[in-house]
């Protein structure tokens, strides 16, 4: 890959290193992502806090504010300090359903435990006429993925005929995310508009993230939404984006450092994440 060597002054270099430790992003990063914008060059990254199998081992405590989150997406999901519901991402407005259902916008100051955004604009979109199920709306997706070895972003808009999701309920820090998701309820909704956003994450990195699909939704009148585990509905628009470049922005919390964070999530994330047998 090319490289490019310069010189900065020693206060723009400071700057640099300011808003490098702020973010938790690397200097080079920032670099790359300023210089895309200046010369108005799609550069798309995914931005992660956290790791999944953080969650699994029960680390919720906040380690971001949706402001900062603010400036790294416009599209995303994540959870909210102890659990407390699920976070859905559309068009730049952070929403929260909690698990009473309630749907709200989020403010700057709201922290989270784990995230992903990205800023989006589509590799490519299609049309799917008709979606009898979510296996069926994945398996479309599947034929827009050109590899099993990169991060892709994912939205679906239009009019779902059944829509059936589940939110997280408050949790105490530490108790396992298979504990807490048992008690996770579950909602039903029809004849709704909205839009689904997630991400494929690759199977070598399941520590980091759910791998496979994993999808958000929220009602077009914000009324309702969460993490989803069945759709139906017809002429929906599917938008994809390969994602470039991966940052990951690790926890400095005092319960993430002293985690023991090398159990194997991927069965615990499987009963957590779907549906109630």
């Amino acid at each position: 890959m090319p490289r490019l060597d310069t010189t900065l002054s020693p206060g723009l270099w400071a700057a640099l290193l300011n808003h490098s430790q702020r973010v938790h992003e690397p200097p080079a990063h920032i670099v790359r992502t300023a210089l895309a914008e200046y010369l108005r060059v799609a550069h798309h990254t995914l931005y992660q806090v956290s790791t999944a199998t953080a969650l699994v081992e029960g680390v919720y405590q906040g380690a971001v504010r949706v402001g900062t989150l603010r400036e790294h997406g416009d599209l995303g999901l994540g959870t909210f300090e102890n659990l407390d519901g699920e976070m859905v991402v559309v068009d730049g407005r952070f929403f929260q359903v909690r698990s009473d259902g309630s749907v709200r916008e989020c403010g700057d100051d709201v922290p989270s435990p784990f995230a992903v955004v990205t800023r989006f604009t589509p590799d490519a979109a299609v049309t799917l006429d008709r979606c009898p199920d979510l296996s069926h709306l994945t398996a479309r997706f599947d034929g827009l993925r050109h590899s099993d070895n990169v991060f892709f972003a994912l939205r679906v808009d239009g009019h779902f005929e059944y829509v059936r999701t589940r939110a997280m309920c408050r949790t105490e820090e530490g108790v396992p995310l298979v504990r807490a998701a048992a008690v996770q309820p579950e909602f039903e909704v029809r004849d709704v508009a909205g839009t689904l956003v997630g991400f494929w994450t690759p199977e070598y990195a399941k520590t980091l993230n759910v791998p496979g699909y994993h999808l958000h939704f929220v009602s077009a009148d914000r009324t309702s939404g969460g993490h989803l585990l069945q759709c139906r509905g017809a002429n929906l628009c599917l938008q994809i984006q390969r994602e470039a470049v991966v940052a990951l922005a690790l926890p400095e919390t005092e319960d993430f450092l002293k985690a023991d964070l090398r159990r194997d999530p991927t069965a615990d994330l499987g009963r957590a994440e779907g549906a109630k047998k």
